[in-house]
């Protein structure tokens, strides 16, 4: 009979690296009743499938702590917690890297200029220590953890190289004469070891910085779910919990209030803030029979709703659940250092054991001391410095490029995946869009006079109503500075506008539907007006008395100034652009020709954006998606390179790696350029340091010794060492310099 299996996902802590989630997943995997472990490096986490007979939790978190990282238990409390431990540790990262900074300048300065000082050797190891075995013990300690399972990574190459020339070093300070007495005059690599610390440790120190805090997004999600609602009970009303809230349930909604559940209106009515949903800025009338969802936000009028989805059924809970889906199913960025590391670090090693075997061998009475100064060499001069600051140089450059130009960047795999980019899909309010409704058409007709006086009663019927365009009415109006009038008789008209009286004569303004029901005459020169805003898909507000429409507004959401050329843009780099929009299918055609875009899709929901993603990512397509809303955020989550506007919602910025900051659409055409500058730069910085390499140790081994007596001294080794690391620096400081139009 076989035992049941469980399958639980816990947050991991410490993993730095893709290889270091191969390792957690192995150990974890490797423990007898575990069926399956998958690690995903993108949210922390470790999803397994075990056996609870035949192993607990307790056990798989001392596996995982065995080689260096660590299990959280308490997955109800788990991300609160690793966040902690993610927070201190880059608390201590940071200061760790601020005391070896100040220890390890005054050493290199010594061992520049300072080598004649009475005591230098001594002071110079003094210093040093603390910067190896105090604020980089962590190199040593993750070397040594992994070695203890036969596994190898740029931990141990590190631990290696700088341990040893110390050790080298130590041994060069308290015994000069062991190579005096073999004519060979003793260096030391104190400054060498300490840099390499500082500068490996700097790394790191980005690489955290640029890890996406997902979580954040998520926590505003579920903020926007209010922590109580006001139920309707045979009693009254009475305040209870959300979490208390069943279906059929009847509750009373305020203005201004959030919505707490899916539900349907039975009394009242108002506007609501759908947003979330839509991303269209136009709050939706609601009435008895209208369907109301959580996480929207109530205008100013109040109604009752029946609830009819609860907790993790509603709406708002389901874009959560898409977006974490989203997050957790990226596949750990494979970063080539840490390939690269896999195979490096193992094969240095044996080039200096067979260096000093060989040495041993065939070097006769100075077998011994050239073959151990060779193999020292061979360790400094394969230092990883200049491979380990390859890629996070070039990043932070490109990152610091980037903010010069308004662009944003929190991840570096945003970075690196841009310039790979074929498909890219626009939201359309906020990002094609201004993302606000504006009066752009406004016509006065023939026949009204004193327009003056009707300006300014149009204006205060518009100051007084509660309708959502009224705003944009009220800002166009108020240009013109009007004259000061006092209306009475207001009356607000549910669902057709409102109604006033100024000197004996009777006023209204609103939809169609208010002129239809008082069979106002419309003057032919405004007929043609109308059915050309209409063409253009605005809303058209009408004005007038009691007998005829003396006014009409044409309101829009006015399409950017740059947007029809950044997609353009995009268009000629050979990229395809696509818009999603949730407003209706009439709009989406206007905006989408003004913007000169083929493909577009209306009356999209949150959930179809993601799904659109994922069938361009199945196509083979580098997908990015463009955002301003919460709406956008499951698409922006599954997205491979995710750009939000630095104008729109908090969420979306939280969920995306890139921000606009000016959420000008120009400027994601820099964006992808910049990414593709920056890879060059990894690859170029790459290629150098192996290249380096690769006629370095071949000379540090003492590969030319037989034909010309040449040994390269291990201080040119630790000075060529430093000039490969300077060169990668100086390589990636060139971005600096270069043009992203």
């Amino acid at each position: 009979m076989q035992s049941t299996t469980q399958t639980l996902t816990f947050p991991v802590t410490g993993m730095t690296c893709a290889a270091c989630a191969m390792s957690v997943e192995s150990i974890i995997g490797a423990q007898k009743g575990v069926d399956k472990a998958e690690v995903n490096y993108a949210s922390q986490s470790v999803k397994v499938a075990f056996h609870p007979d035949s192993i607990q939790p307790a056990n798989l978190q001392k596996a995982v702590q065995s080689i260096g990282y660590d299990l959280i238990l308490d997955i109800k409390n788990g991300k609160a917690l690793q966040d902690e431990a993610h927070r201190i540790s880059y608390h201590l990262l940071k200061t760790n890297i601020i005391w070896a900074a100040a220890l390890t300048i005054p050493v290199v300065m010594i061992g520049m200029f300072g080598m004649e000082l009475p005591y230098a050797n001594y002071l110079m190891m003094a210093l040093t220590a603390p910067v190896l075995f105090l604020f980089g013990r962590g190199f040593f300690t993750g070397a040594w953890k992994q070695a203890a399972h036969g596994k190898a990574n740029m931990d141990t190459l590190v631990a290696l190289s700088t341990g040893i020339a110390f050790l080298f070093s130590v041994f060069n300070t308290l015994n000069p004469d062991f190579w005096h007495r073999r004519g060979l005059h003793p260096h030391v690599y104190f400054e060498a070891a300490a840099v390499v610390i500082v500068f490996i440790m700097l790394g790191k120190l980005l690489e955290e910085r640029a890890k996406s805090n997902t979580s954040s997004a998520i926590k505003k999600l579920m903020s926007l779910q209010p922590n109580t609602v006001l139920l309707i009970t045979a009693e009254g009303e009475k305040e209870t919990a959300v979490s208390a809230v069943q279906v059929d349930d009847q509750i009373l909604v305020r203005s201004g209030e959030k919505i707490p559940v899916d539900g349907v209106v039975y009394s009242g009515w108002s506007f609501i803030d759908e947003s979330m949903i839509s991303g269209e800025p136009v709050p939706v009338e609601k009435k008895e029979g209208s369907l109301v969802f959580a996480g929207t936000i109530n205008q100013k009028g109040s109604f009752k709703f029946k609830a009819q989805k609860v907790g993790s059924n509603t709406l708002l809970a389901q874009i959560i659940r898409r977006v974490q889906d989203a997050q957790d199913s990226k596949a750990p960025l494979q970063k080539l250092v840490d390939k690269i590391a896999g195979i490096f670090v193992p094969v240095v090693m044996g080039v200096a054991l067979l260096t000093l075997g060989t040495w041993l061998f065939l070097g006769g009475q100075y077998g011994l001391s050239y073959g151990l100064l060779a193999m020292v060499t061979v360790l400094v001069i394969a230092c990883p410095c200049a491979l380990g600051l390859a890629t996070p140089t070039a990043i932070m450059v490109g990152m610091g490029k980037g903010a010069e130009n308004g662009i944003l960047i929190k991840d570096a795999e945003a970075l690196e995946l841009g310039h790979k980019v074929n498909a890219i899909i626009l939201d359309k309010t906020g990002t094609l869009t201004e993302g606000h409704p504006q009066v752009t058409d406004f016509f006065w007709s023939p026949t009204a006079t004193n327009r003056q006086q009707l300006h300014a009663v149009f204006l205060e019927m518009e100051k007084q109503s509660e309708h959502p365009l009224a705003a944009a009415i009220v800002a166009y109006l108020q240009k013109d500075q009007p004259i000061t009038i006092q209306i009475d008789g207001f009356e607000s008209l549910t669902g057709m506008g409102v109604r006033a009286r100024f000197a004996a004569n009777s006023y209204q303004a609103g939809s169609h539907k208010l002129v239809d029901q008082n069979q106002l005459t419309i003057p032919t020169a405004l007929n043609n007006n109308i059915e050309e805003l209409l063409k253009q898909a605005k809303t058209v507000i009408y004005f007038g008395n009691e007998k005829e429409v003396l006014a009409i507004a044409g309101i829009t959401d006015r399409i950017k100034e740059n947007s029809a050329k950044a997609v353009k843009a995009l268009k000629d780099e050979g990229i395809q652009v696509y818009m999603l929009t949730g407003d209706n299918k009439v709009t989406a055609a206007a905006i989408a020709a003004q913007a000169g875009i083929e493909h577009y899709q209306a009356d999209v929901l949150p959930s179809a954006k993601a799904d659109f993603v994922k069938q361009l990512q199945q196509q083979g397509k580098v997908v990015a998606m463009i955002g301003d809303g919460i709406n956008d955020s499951q698409a922006l989550a599954q997205a491979d390179v995710s750009i939000a506007m630095g104008k729109g919602s908090d969420i979306a910025m939280d969920v995306a790696k890139i921000t606009i900051v000016s959420s000008d659409l120009l400027q994601v055409p820099k964006a992808l350029r910049l990414s593709k500058l920056t890879v060059q730069t990894i690859r170029q910085n790459l290629f150098w340091a192996f290249i380096y390499n690769l006629i370095g140790i071949p000379l540090a081994a003492g590969i030319l010794y037989p034909i010309n007596g040449f040994l390269l001294n291990p201080m040119i080794a630790g000075a060529a060492m430093a000039l490969s690391s300077v060169s990668v620096v100086g390589n990636s400081l060139r971005l600096k310099l270069a043009k992203l139009s």
